[in-house]
Formats: C-alpha cells, sequence, structure tokens
C-alpha cells in the first residue's frame, strides 16, 4: 500500500509521472469480517493477470474509509501502443490543411457557442488507424499526450474486461464485471480531471469537467450551444451523438412548436365563431335539443348545449393542416439528422468505423467455449445451445408481457366501464348539492371525470410494468447472448422499445380508434361481459378524451423522469457524503471523490435514448388531436439538456468512453415510427374527429336534393348529425328511472343521439340512413387519398435529400486521397533513412564515379 501523498487534484500515482487511468475499489478483507477467501484469492488472480500483461498498479488505503482500498491502473506506453492497434484507434498523421466546410446554420449559430477564448478549437488533423510498427508516421510531439485521457480510459476497460480472474482445468474465466457482481469488487471507473465547480492546482490538467459545467450543465448557459467537440472528446463519441441528436430534436422541435401553437390559437379563437358551435351553444337551438341518456336507468335526459364548454378546439380545419405538416417535419427532420450526422461522423473521425473494429463481449467469450469455421474470419466462437433456441425463448417471453399489457388495457377499459356509471349516478348530485363546487358543474361530466381518474390509472400501471419489465428485458438478452456490445444494446433496444410502445400508446389508441365506434343505439346498446354498457365519447367528442389522455402521460412523465433524474442521484450523493464525512474535501484524493459519486450504470445512455424517442411517438403518432405536444416536447427538452449535463458532469462518475458512428437502433425506429404517424393521424382526422361528418354535410347534404337551401353552408348540420330515438321503444330494464328525470322533462317523446340513423316513423327505422354510408365513403376516401399525397411527398424529399452532402463525401475521398500519400511518403522516407547507411558505404566502396546511389 502506497501512502497518500497529500495532493487532492493528482491525477498520477505518487511518482507524478505515472498517469492513472483506471481505478479499482475493493474492501481489506483483514478490515472486513464479510471478506471471502475466494474473493481474495480471484482478486489477487486478476491483479497479478493485469501486471502480466503489462499493466502498473498501484494501491492506496481510503482517506475516508480505512476498510477501503483504491488500486489505480496505470497503462505504460507500449502497452498502449499494443492495444491501440487491437482497437483500430485512428490518431493523427498529419495537421488538416483542407478548408474547412461553412454552412448558413454554423454561421447562425456561432453566436451562440462558448467563447473560443474559454474553450479552445480542437485542432484538425489528418488521421489513419494506427500501427505499431508505424510509430513514426503518426504526429507524436509527447509520448505522454499523444494518447488522450478518453484513449486510454477506453483500453484500459478493454484489458480490465479481458483479464483472467480464475482457471479451471482448461476453461479461464475473465471480466471483471463479474467481479464487480460478486462484490469482488465495489467499483470501477476513470477519473475526472477536476471537481466540477472548482479549478485544479495541477498546472497541466485541462479542466474540462470545469468548463463542461460551466459553459454547458450550468442552469445560466440555458441559451448557449452545446461544445459537442468538448463533450465528445471528454465522455466519447457515444455520448456525443446522443447529445448531439437530442440538440437537433430541440431545435426541429421550434419550428413544430410554432406551427402547433398557430393552430391552438386558430383553434380557440375560432371555436365560438363557426356555425356549428353556435349552434351548440344557442339555448334555442342546442337547448332545446334533448339527448337520449348514456347509461343504463340511472343516467338523466340532458340538453346538447350543456356540452357547449367541452367542444374540442382541436377539431378544425387547422388541425388537419398542422397534422400534415408534422408528417412533412419529421420527414424533414429525419432527412437533414441524416446530413448532420455524417458532418459529425467526419469531424470525429468514425466514417470508416468498421464492424471489426467492436470486440466480442466478454460474456460472449466466456461461455463460446467451441470454434467453427467461417469463410472471413476462419474462427468464430460458438455456444452449443443454439442462437435459435435462445431468440426463440426470448420472443415467447416478449409476447407474454405485450400480452400482459394488454390484459391491463383491458381492465383499464373495464373500470372505466363501472366507473361511468358510478360517476353518472352519483357526481351530479355531488355537484348540486355543494354550492362551493357549483362553478365546476358545467365542466365536470361523468365522462371527464371517468378519462382522467382512466388517465391517471393508466400512468401508474405504465410505470410499474416499465419497472419490472425492464429487468425481465435484461435477463432476455443476457440469455440470448449477443457478441457485440453493439448487438446487446440493439436487441435491447427492440424488446424495451416493442413493450413500451404498447404500454405507452395502448391507451390512446383505444380511445383513438374503438371508443364510442361500437355503441349501438338507445334502444339496443352493445354491452361488455353482458352486463357493461359499452362506452361513448364524451359529448364533446372522443377527440376531447384523446387530449385530456395524451396531456396526463405526456406530463406526468416528464415530471417523473425529473424527478428521477435530478433528485434520486442528489440524494444518493448527499446521503453518502454525510455517511463519511470528513473535515475537508481538499484533503481527499481524487479518486476518493469520484467513488462518493454515482455509478452510470451499465446500460449507460440507453434510458436516455428510449425516453426521447417515447416522446418522439407522442409527438408524431397522436399530433392531430394535441397540436401543443410538440411545445410541451419543447419545453422538456431544454431542460432535459441541462438535466442530463447536469447530471453526468456532477453527480456520476465518468463514464467509460465509447465510440459510436451514429445512434444505432434507434434510427430505424424512428423511421418506423415516421412511417406511421402518417397513418395514425389520418385515421384520427376521419375516425375520431368530426371534420368528415361536417364536410360531406357542407359539400352534399346543405344543399338539393337532401336540403331546401341552393348555398353550400353549415347552418342545420346539429340537427342533421343527431338521430332521433322515440321513447316509447326503450326497454324497461334500462329505461331512465322517473326519480332522475329532469324537472324541464314534460310531454317530450323523443331524445336524439349522435349517430345517422333513421327516424321511427321510417320503414327501416334505426337502420343506418344515407349520410351514414356517405360520411364512410369519405372517411376511406380521405384516408386513402391523403395517405398517399404525404407518403409521396416523403418519398420525394427522402429521394431529393442525400443522406451526405457532396460537399462533405468529396472532402472525405480528398482526405483519403491524402491520407495515403502521407503514409505511403513517410514509410519511403522512413526506409530511406534506415538504408542511407548502407548506401553510404556502398557508394565509398565503389570506385566507378558514374554509379550514384545517392538515396
Amino acid at each position: 500500500l502506497a501512502e497518500f501523498n497529500g495532493n487532492p487534484d493528482s491525477l498520477f500515482f505518487n511518482d507524478g509521472k505515472r498517469r492513472i487511468d483506471f481505478v479499482l475499489v475493493y474492501e481489506d478483507e483483514s478490515k472486513s469480517a464479510s471478506e471471502k477467501k475466494g474473493s481474495v484469492m480471484r482478486r489477487r488472480f486478476f491483479e497479478g493477470s493485469l501486471m502480466n500483461m503489462g499493466v502498473e498498479l498501484e494501491a492506496t488505503q481510503s482517506v475516508m474509509d480505512e476498510k477501503l482500498v483504491y488500486v489505480k491502473v496505470h497503462m505504460p506506453f507500449e502497452v498502449l501502443c499494443t492495444y491501440a492497434e487491437v482497437l483500430h484507434i485512428k490518431l493523427p498523421i498529419q495537421p488538416n490543411d483542407l478548408a474547412p466546410q461553412s454552412s448558413a446554420y454554423n454561421c447562425f449559430t456561432h453566436h451562440f457557442y462558448p467563447s473560443e477564448d474559454v474553450i479552445a478549437k480542437e485542432a484538425d488533423f489528418f488521421t489513419a488507424p494506427f500501427q505499431k510498427d508505424q510509430l513514426k508516421c503518426f504526429w507524436v510531439k509527447d509520448r505522454e499526450q499523444f494518447f488522450t485521457p478518453a484513449m486510454r480510459s477506453r483500453m484500459a476497460y478493454y484489458i480490465l474486461s479481458r483479464a483472467p480472474y480464475d482457471v479451471k482445468g482448461n476453461v479461464k474465466k475473465f471480466g471483471f464485471n463479474k467481479l464487480l457482481d460478486g462484490g469482488v469488487y465495489k467499483a470501477a471507473y476513470p477519473l475526472h480531471d477536476c471537481r466540477f465547480n472548482v479549478k485544479s492546482k495541477e498546472p497541466d490538467c485541462p479542466n474540462e469537467r470545469f468548463l463542461l459545467y460551466n459553459e454547458w450543465a450550468h442552469p445560466k448557459s440555458f441559451y448557449k450551444m452545446q461544445p459537442l467537440d468538448l463533450i465528445r472528446k471528454y465522455f466519447g463519441e457515444k455520448i456525443g451523438m446522443y447529445f448531439a441528436w437530442l440538440g437537433f430534436y430541440t431545435v426541429m422541435l421550434t419550428l413544430a412548436a410554432a406551427v402547433g401553437l398557430g393552430c391552438f390559437i386558430y383553434g380557440y379563437t375560432t371555436r365560438e365563431t363557426s356555425t356549428w358551435s353556435k349552434e351548440v351553444c344557442d339555448p334555442r337551438i342546442g337547448g332545446e335539443i334533448v339527448m337520449c341518456p348514456q347509461c343504463d336507468e340511472i343516467c338523466p335526459y340532458w340538453r346538447l348545449n350543456t356540452t357547449c364548454e367541452s367542444l374540442c378546439i382541436f377539431d378544425n380545419y387547422g388541425t388537419l393542416v398542422f397534422a400534415i405538416f408534422m408528417s412533412v417535419w419529421v420527414t424533414l427532420f429525419l432527412e437533414f439528422w441524416k446530413r448532420y450526422q455524417a458532418e459529425l461522423e467526419h469531424d470525429w473521425d468514425t466514417v470508416e468505423f468498421l464492424q471489426q473494429e467492436e470486440q466480442l463481449r466478454p460474456e460472449y467469450e466466456a461461455k463460446c467455449i467451441y470454434e467453427r469455421v467461417n469463410p472471413v474470419t476462419q474462427k468464430v466462437p460458438y455456444t452449443a445451445c443454439g442462437k435459435c433456441m435462445r431468440v426463440s425463448c426470448g420472443i415467447g417471453t416478449v409476447l407474454f408481457w405485450v400480452l400482459l399489457i394488454i390484459a391491463s388495457v383491458v381492465g383499464v377499459i373495464v373500470y372505466r366501464l363501472a366507473m361511468f356509471i358510478t360517476f353518472s349516478s352519483k357526481l351530479r348530485s355531488e355537484l348540486n348539492n355543494r354550492k362551493e363546487l357549483e362553478p365546476f358543474k358545467e365542466y365536470v361530466t361523468p365522462q371527464m371525470a371517468t378519462s382522467i381518474t382512466a388517465s391517471i390509472i393508466s400512468f401508474i400501471i405504465i410505470m410499474i410494468l416499465n419497472s419490472v419489465y425492464e429487468k425481465v428485458a435484461i435477463w432476455i438478452t443476457d440469455f440470448e447472448l449477443p457478441r457485440t456490445k453493439t448487438e446487446y444494446e440493439n436487441s435491447l433496444t427492440l424488446k424495451m422499445f416493442l413493450f413500451q410502445f404498447v404500454n405507452y400508446y395502448s391507451s390512446c389508441f383505444y380511445i383513438a380508434f374503438f371508443k364510442g365506434k361500437v355503441v349501438g343505439y338507445p334502444g339496443q346498446p352493445v354491452y361488455w361481459l353482458g352486463s357493461l354498457r359499452n362506452e361513448e365519447c364524451d359529448p364533446g367528442g372522443c377527440l376531447t378524451e384523446l387530449t385530456t389522455q395524451l396531456s396526463i402521460i405526456m406530463t406526468g412523465k416528464a415530471v417523473w423522469n425529473n424527478i428521477q433524474e435530478v433528485l434520486l442521484p442528489w440524494v444518493k450523493n448527499l446521503m453518502f457524503r454525510h455517511c463519511t464525512q470528513v473535515g475537508s474535501e481538499k484533503v481527499i484524493p481524487r479518486w476518493e471523490q469520484d467513488y462518493r459519486l454515482q455509478p452510470i450504470g451499465k446500460l449507460g445512455l440507453f434510458y436516455e435514448y428510449l425516453e426521447m424517442v417515447i416522446q418522439f411517438g407522442f409527438v408524431t403518432l397522436f399530433v392531430a388531436s394535441f397540436p401543443l405536444a410538440p411545445l410541451l416536447a419543447l419545453f422538456n427538452n431544454l431542460c432535459e439538456i441541462r438535466v442530463d449535463a447536469w447530471k453526468i458532469t456532477t453527480q456520476f462518475r465518468r463514464v467509460v468512453p465509447e465510440k459510436a458512428q451514429d445512434i444505432g437502433a434507434w434510427q430505424p425506429i424512428l423511421q418506423g415510427v415516421a412511417i406511421l404517424a402518417v397513418a395514425t393521424n389520418a385515421a384520427i382526422i376521419a375516425f375520431t374527429s368530426d371534420m368528415i361528418p361536417r364536410l360531406v354535410y357542407y359539400w352534399a347534404f346543405s344543399v338539393s336534393p337532401y336540403s331546401d337551401g341552393s348555398d353550400h353552408t353549415m347552418t342545420g348540420y346539429i340537427n342533421s348529425s343527431l338521430s332521433v330515438f322515440n321513447i316509447a321503444d326503450f326497454k324497461k330494464a334500462i329505461r331512465p328511472s322517473e326519480e332522475i328525470t329532469p324537472y324541464w322533462f314534460n310531454n317530450i317523446t323523443t331524445c336524439r343521439y349522435r349517430d345517422f340513423r333513421h327516424p321511427p316513423s321510417h320503414p327501416n327505422q334505426y337502420d343506418f340512413s344515407i349520410y351514414h354510408w356517405h360520411v364512410i365513403a369519405a372517411k376511406l376516401a380521405f384516408m386513402i387519398v391523403v395517405e398517399h399525397i404525404v407518403y409521396f411527398t416523403k418519398f420525394m424529399l427522402s429521394y431529393m435529400i442525400p443522406d451526405v452532402p457532396e460537399a462533405l463525401k468529396e472532402q472525405i475521398k480528398r482526405e483519403r486521397y491524402l491520407t495515403q500519400v502521407i503514409l505511403h511518403e513517410t514509410n519511403i522516407k522512413h526506409f530511406k533513412e534506415l538504408m542511407k547507411p548502407i548506401a553510404d558505404n556502398l557508394q565509398n566502396e565503389i570506385e566507378e564515379p558514374e554509379l550514384d546511389l545517392t538515396l
């Protein structure tokens, strides 16, 4: 054990020369009664394996807790060169002298970036995959600075993941992740370079964490663009790519939010001026129309004008325009993101990120003890248990949980049916008896109360099932045993998204496309389970309930996630610091300060991506019912960027930097959501809103031969859209009781309901009328026409906008050519230097003056 040298900001061993690339933490067995002999043996074997691989170690006892021991890992230069070649790490060979590409977007955002005096611009180099035997070809000014701290940590993590810790016969067990899970080590992490709020006193420390906190994570920097190059340099390309995507998504949301807000203002201002709305709210029209009860026995008759306040402000023609706009917007977003992603790939040198650069997972190597011949790599490890069987078991488990979600949705539907009856019998009496609730009488309907409580219950069920299925999905993916980490994350991504898709969106799909569609008519309603009458839409339409559902789930999800992301790590760190109090943080070494922070978790950014993609689904799939969804998403994302930045900068240990070329499996998922969004929004406008019936009345039924008028008008639409029912045709079991009959209900023989059916006096009474079939035909025609137009527009935009700008393609080819020329010339120069002494000796020994051997 080496004594702590008293320098809390040091990132080096006690000699001040060897840099700390990784830290392992364990409890000293001599001071911990719970320590097992097997753990000691595995740890000693593991650390011996590290030293045999050329890694240097230094152990220091904890200042905070004498039981803890910190093993500091250092990678010598020779070891770094070896594993840089194994990992195909690209390193600089010469400064890039080509003129950088500029765009109008960069010119606009330049003023919002941190000053270059604070965060210096990164030097641009030509790079090539490192080769140990061609070290002289690379730009090596300082051997200690040649490999960045992020590269060193990545290589250290690779070695730690593959160092054996036990040998049984011919089988080696390796991977420090299993040692962490088994409690042999308590933690493993690379070091932050300084404290987030105080600069380091070390003269050569870049203080990148301090800069990131002040210029990115601090709330005062909310208006600034993200320093993506510094984020990538400090945390790695994978985290840099996530924040680049999140920032680009937020910028694009600004346009969608502005248009959505305009749609909301248009709907709010025109709701009371439209003809059909005036008819509903007019006491002489809507006040004289008596509506049939919406449940059996206990529901009273009611007047149509009581729904005046609940009319959906989004059920207008502006919503149609906005839905089409969002279908185009999502295409533009994905296409321009591909172009921006291509620029990031070029700037971050991941254009040629090949699959062979990613090594096999240690868990895969440990279990794959057999080999088979592969035509490319000759040998590929595999398991005796076939992949097909593993994947089949995984698919079966996923389907079981999806069916469980559907069962929970059915349970919520049954709750809605039962509670609607309860609210219908008790809610009105409560509102009438309590004077303090009198102002809410016109707004709180049984349908609205049922919808709000069901939405809250759905949200609670969603959160519970999410937490359970998360563990199930990880177990299934571990059982499938993917080869690489990318394959592991892609497999887990598909499972989790499928589950989350059904979990979050199933209730919305029910309200949008199933609720109120099969209800029969007052004399012959449709029942669930033989006794529960199928629920009808709110008097203001199902669009109002869908809006309520979306707003509750989106708001609740955002609030809950922010509480988890901000409060939980902060409280945990606060409690840990309270339990391990020392005199002052200045006497605590850097590795102990980082140990007091929270671990980032094995899945890292997976949950951050999942949260944003689910939000993306809400913004696109159901935007026709809730145009304010992009605005809510914009506010959430503005907070999300800074919360995530604050979290990983201040509350978590430094993550192991990982290379990434793109956002992985999330890209095709986003494209699939964008394609589905066209169909869902067209279906919402056609089948959930009242837009098509109004258009059919305006163009067909407001003129001859169906009406006496000669001009197209909306006058009389309300009367035309409500069918007539003879009260005498009520069955005794469902007839409203006399106790709940309103006082104004005198000598009235008919009531109205929302449908297009023949009146009682018609030969085909209560059958669907011609108006109904016109509306159905118009809805189907609208779906087909709008979908084809929008899909064609999306296809043309995708074809016209190339994924990689042509100028960038030419620059990549030019850089690749120059890189090859530089390597070739460097090799020739190196060869001349080696051969020059031999040539000089030959020139001196040969007497013929006409023979020139000068190199």
